[in-house]
This record gives C-alpha cells, sequence and structure tokens, in this order.
C-alpha cells in the first residue's frame, strides 16, 4: 500500500512511548503483510491481463471507440503504472515477513534502507497511476471536443511530477538520520512528517475531486453529439448514454473505494493524534492493505470494453488459428459496422422495402 503512515514505520525506533510504537504492540504484522501480498498478487494478474494486447471486432462511432483507440494507449501506461506499484507492494511484504523488520531497531540499517527505497519506488508508481487515472478522464474531454491527444503531456506528468512529490515527501522525513519518531516538538513533527501526507493525498483527492466533474461534463457532450447527428433524442440513444453513464460512474466509485480509506486515516490521524482510536486505525489499515493492491484488478474489470465478443485477447497460440480465421473475423467487422451504425443513427435508416403495391419506398 502506499500511505505516509506505513512509510513512518521505516524510521528507527527506539524504546519509548512513541503513539506509532504503541499501536504496533498491538498490529499482527505478518497478517498485515499476507493482505498486501494477497491483493497485490489480484493486482498483478489484473494489471498483466489489462496489458496483453487485444484485437476488436467492431468499428464504433468515434466517440463510443474511445476506450479501443486513444484510451487503450492511456490504459496501458495505466495498468503499467498499477503493475509496478503492485509488484513493489508484493516483494517488499514477502521480504518482510521473511527477512527484515517492518519497524527497524535503532541500530538496524538494513533494514531501514530497504524500507524507505521500497516505499519510494511504491510510492512513485502509485503517484503515476493516479495521474494517468485523471489523464483518462481528460482525454475523454478532448476527444469529444475533437482536439488532438496530449499523450507527451501526460507522460511528462505522469512519470515527473511523482519523482519530485516523492522525493520531496520521502527526504524530508528520512533525512538524514531516520529518526521521524524522535521529533521534540510540534513544529519538527509538522515539518518533517506532514510534507509527505501533503504531496500523497493531493493527487489522490484531486482525483476524486476532478474526475467526477470531468465525467459528468463529458456525458453532456455526448449527449449533445448524439442529437446533433441523429436529430432526435430516442429510447435507443438513451440506453447508450446510460450506459456510459455507468462505466464512469463505477470508474469513480472504484477509485474512491480504493483509495478514500487512505484519507480517512490520515484525517484521524493528524485530528486525533492525542486520543486515537487504535482499533479503527489498525482496521483501517488491513482495508488499505486489501484495496491499494486492488486498483490494478478492479480497473482491468472497469476499463475494458463491457460489450460482450467485442475483443479478443492476441494470445501466442492464437497466432496458428488467426490465418485460418480471418475471412471470418472480416465477415464480423462488416456485420457489426452494420449493426453498430443502426445503433447511432436509428433516425437516419434510408433502407428501401417493397410496398404493397410493389413499389420501392424508405422507411
Amino acid at each position: 500500500m502506499a500511505d505516509p503512515t506505513i512509510q513512518t514505520f521505516c524510521c528507527h525506533h527506539a524504546n519509548g512511548t512513541d503513539m506509532a510504537v504503541t499501536i504496533m504492540e498491538e498490529f499482527n504484522t505478518d497478517a498485515y503483510n499476507s493482505v498486501c501480498m494477497f491483493s497485490a498478487a489480484l493486482g498483478i494478474l489484473g494489471a498483466a491481463y489489462q496489458i496483453l494486447p487485444r484485437e476488436e471486432y467492431s468499428n464504433n462511432h468515434r466517440w463510443l471507440s474511445f476506450s479501443a483507440i486513444r484510451g487503450r494507449k492511456i490504459i496501458i501506461w495505466l495498468a503499467i503504472a498499477d503493475l509496478l506499484a503492485a509488484l513493489g507492494v508484493f516483494t517488499r511484504s514477502a521480504i518482510w515477513i521473511n527477512y527484515r523488520n517492518i519497524m527497524p531497531a535503532v541500530d538496524d540499517n538494513s533494514s531501514v534502507l530497504f524500507c524507505s527505497i521500497s516505499s519510494a519506488i511504491t510510492q512513485y508508481f502509485y503517484t503515476a497511476a493516479w495521474i494517468w487515472t485523471l489523464c483518462y478522464a481528460v482525454d475523454m474531454r478532448f476527444v469529444l471536443s475533437h482536439k488532438s491527444s496530449k499523450m507527451k503531456y501526460y507522460h511528462v506528468t505522469a512519470w515527473v511530477l511523482p519523482v519530485f512529490t516523492t522525493v520531496i515527501g520521502l527526504s524530508l522525513l528520512y533525512y538524514p538520520d531516520a529518526n521521524c519518531h524522535t521529533a521534540s516538538s510540534l513544529r519538527t513533527a509538522v515539518v518533517r512528517i506532514l510534507p509527505n501526507y501533503i504531496v500523497t493525498y493531493i493527487p489522490i483527492a484531486t482525483v476524486m475531486i476532478a474526475n467526477p466533474c470531468l465525467y459528468h461534463h463529458s456525458t453532456k457532450d455526448l449527449e449533445n453529439i448524439i442529437t446533433s447527428t441523429s436529430g432526435q433524442f430516442t429510447s435507443r440513444e438513451r440506453e447508450i448514454i446510460d450506459a456510459i453513464k455507468i462505466k464512469f460512474s463505477v470508474i469513480n466509485i472504484i477509485f474512491y473505494i480504493c483509495w478514500l480509506p487512505n484519507l480517512i486515516n490520515g484525517v484521524l490521524l493528524w485530528t486525533l493524534w492525542f486520543n486515537l482510536p487504535e482499533a479503527y486505525i489498525i482496521i483501517l489499515w488491513y482495508i488499505m492493505a486489501l484495496m491499494n493492491p486492488l486498483q490494478a484488478f478492479f480497473n482491468c474489470l472497469v476499463y475494458r470494453r463491457w460489450s460482450s465478443g467485442s475483443e479478443r485477447l492476441i494470445l501466442p497460440w492464437r497466432q496458428l488459428e488467426s490465418a485460418s480465421t480471418n475471412k471470418t473475423i472480416s465477415s464480423v467487422t462488416e456485420s457489426s459496422r452494420s449493426t453498430v451504425r443502426e445503433e447511432i443513427y436509428p433516425l437516419l435508416r434510408s433502407t428501401p422495402t417493397n410496398s404493397i403495391n410493389g413499389y420501392k419506398s424508405f422507411s
């Protein structure tokens, strides 16, 4: 998981009454790491599935083919970030269980070094995943506005910005001696620990606020496009819009489920530090351990094309089959194009039919 609270565990812990040490005495670290490994394994599988190449059998209207064309590129980079973050969580938890101490002692420098490096890597890729999630929603607006893709800017933002946020947050936390739990004053604690919370939670909060707004406006744009294209807004068009709304809503809900516990944990720690509800905090840690890595697994479900039979994975052992099925696929594609056109333009059909008196008429 990527949370500033867990990252403070990398600091040296001397004997004392520090609140983190007090909570850790009631915390089953092996169970926690096992939950992390389980959810990270599912996340790895989900991200790997999302990255696999695939082919589509339908050629929808431009605004319906977003996830299959431009959006597919963003989804792949989101899956790569998810995959590397989940790998970081899995590796860190496995090593914590077998070799290192999740709570390093005063003289345990190797555990501190491993913990800080693994936390930085995990934090970096999760921040990149949050930014790619935002880029997907932003690019949706660009597609509907007939604007070109901004992939170069997306890459710069998604891969460079996390470097600064991760370095700033963790450097202030660990430098110079990784003794963040020995702060002698509230001011020192705020200067060393609070910045890491800020640079971690701002990207999460930004996605939670911006994405619902972006998807809401995108839905309005879709309604305008359909109305201007067909001239009317029938029940068939309404079904298409409702399906898009459901998909956008599920994308937002999944992100909230995965990352809202982190925000709640941070608020509780900073508002109730001297009277922490320890049992609730530990429950939140287990929820974060489960839900954070599962983002990759859930993303492979919500970002894929939802219509059955609209895509097919390209696997190595299927290459031999492709030559014999190309002709069949071509006919299916042509049929899909015709079907989709009828669904998108139900009021613009001009198919001649025979009337009762034998003359051709248009319906």
